[in-house]
């Protein structure tokens, strides 16, 4: 286990009264929970989306096979362009009548998903989410800074109403503002901040410039989600902040932010809310489910949703699942690689939290960087081009440059460039940081 520094917390774990039913458990009683509503929800998903009926049949599965929780490997898998290919509402399980609230995706690459709730589902997602900023902290009558937008997706919109559900009082705010965020956070002394990893980076560049001391802000939790992120660069914003930076985690087709969270006084990976999502791994290339412990593909089936149930969703996040510590409930390693983002160069895997790492133990670079992917050749090559610190000299510039380039060849396996920036060079995160500039040939991808 960690050892979790006092920092700004007063009080670290919640009292045994303050916790939901399912939290503390015995696995007897979570598995059995799970059951039951398994076998719900696989029922309703058969009986109420065409799709998954369709799914089923071509599977040789039937919810009346389902008896235990392995019996769930015998269904099919839901994939993102299952979404896609059902636009705009093929997915629901409800009389669009019944639904209270629709969110669709930019639909930048390709046709927007859409997700849907009833109010009953908004229910459960607020007690999720307050639950999840319990776990990290948080307590009624503390504010809560959120700024993880309230635009297309679901992200702010559901940290909002956790928010409001734990008894909490929420200052929302849109991502690149970051100007007036950091007013905010000085005037209005929230102690919680809900927000990207990358772009609590950019507010902290912003503390810097207005000449404050980003230790003396009000700010004692930061949860932290939509990307993939580092204990590393945990420990980089706990420092600079003086406060507590746990992980939350969600997908808008699961559920949204509030599917699992950390617990602040353990930090050892989240506990997944096992009674509303059941958590599997895969083999990313078989298919085949995984023991727990083993590294693989997160897959989640819904047990509660009412709208838009999920059955086997490939969530394409990297992870595995461990014992629960701080909850009954199991843990999922942070995620620190999807593969989305893998990138394969010259046969070796690399993920984008493979170089942070390595940034983060050269003192006169940043975590401000991106990846440029281009093809000589038959040959992919990558440039790291990452700002240097502001109180870098010259030759501590290139010193840093040779020190990542032979660290990425020696522990990654790749041979890399290495541009050093002047710092403020890399775009700021407004809200997912973009690592990964591909300007290799499209068709040859």
């Amino acid at each position: 286990m960690l050892q979790i520094p006092l920092r700004k917390l007063d009080r670290l774990k919640p009292e045994p009264a303050e916790l939901d039913r399912y939290e503390m458990a015995s696995r007897e009683d979570i598995r059995a929970l799970q059951r039951e509503r398994l076998a719900w929800s696989l029922r309703h998903a058969y009986d109420n989306v065409p799709h998954y009926r369709a799914k089923f049949d071509a599977a040789g599965v039937h919810p009346d096979q389902f008896r235990d929780l392995p019996d769930l490997a015998k269904f099919p898998f839901t994939l993102k362009t299952d979404l896609r290919d059902n636009y705009p509402f093929g997915m629901f399980a409800v009389p669009e009548s019944q639904i209270a609230r629709i969110h669709a995706s930019s639909g930048t690459t390709g046709k927007p998903t859409v997700v849907g709730y009833t109010k009953r589902d908004i229910e459960t997602w607020s007690d999720v989410v307050a639950r999840s900023i319990r776990a990290a902290g948080g307590r009624p009558g503390m504010k809560v800074h959120i700024a993880y937008g309230y635009g297309l997706f679901t992200g702010g919109l559901g940290a909002h109403y956790g928010a409001e559900r734990l008894g909490c009082t929420v200052i929302p705010i849109s991502g690149g503002m970051t100007e007036r965020q950091v007013q905010l956070i000085n005037d209005f002394k929230p102690e919680i901040i809900m927000v990207t990893p990358s772009y609590m980076l950019a507010i902290l560049d912003e503390f810097k410039k207005q000449g404050l001391d980003p230790r003396k802000s009000s700010l004692r939790v930061g949860i932290f989600g939509a990307e993939p992120w580092t204990n590393a660069m945990r420990e980089e914003i706990e420092e600079a902040f003086d406060l507590h930076a746990v992980d939350i985690y969600g997908l808008s087709e699961v559920m949204g932010p509030g599917v699992a969270n950390e617990c602040v006084e353990t930090k050892d990976g989240l506990h997944i809310w096992e009674d509303h999502f059941y958590p599997e791994v895969i083999n990313p290339a078989t298919g085949e489910v995984l023991p727990d412990g083993e590294k693989g593909e997160l897959v989640f089936t819904s047990l509660t949703k009412e709208a838009m149930p999920v059955i086997r969703y490939r969530t394409r996040d990297l992870t595995r699942l461990l014992p629960g510590t701080a909850r009954s409930m199991r843990r999922m390693e942070k995620v620190t690689g999807r593969s989305d983002d893998m990138m394969i160069i010259r046969g070796v895997n690399v993920f984008p939290t493979q170089i942070e790492e390595k940034l983060l133990t050269i003192h006169d670079l940043s975590l401000h960087y991106q990846l440029v992917l281009t093809r000589d050749g038959r040959m992919d090559n990558m440039e790291i081009q990452v700002e240097a610190r502001p109180d870098a000299s010259f030759p501590a510039r290139e010193a840093a440059t040779k020190q990542l380039v032979q660290s990425v060849k020696d522990t990654i396996g790749i041979t890399a460039a290495v541009t050093v920036l002047d710092p403020g060079s890399i775009e700021r995160s407004v809200g997912k940081a973009k690592r990964i500039i591909d300007r290799r040939p499209k068709e040859q991808i």
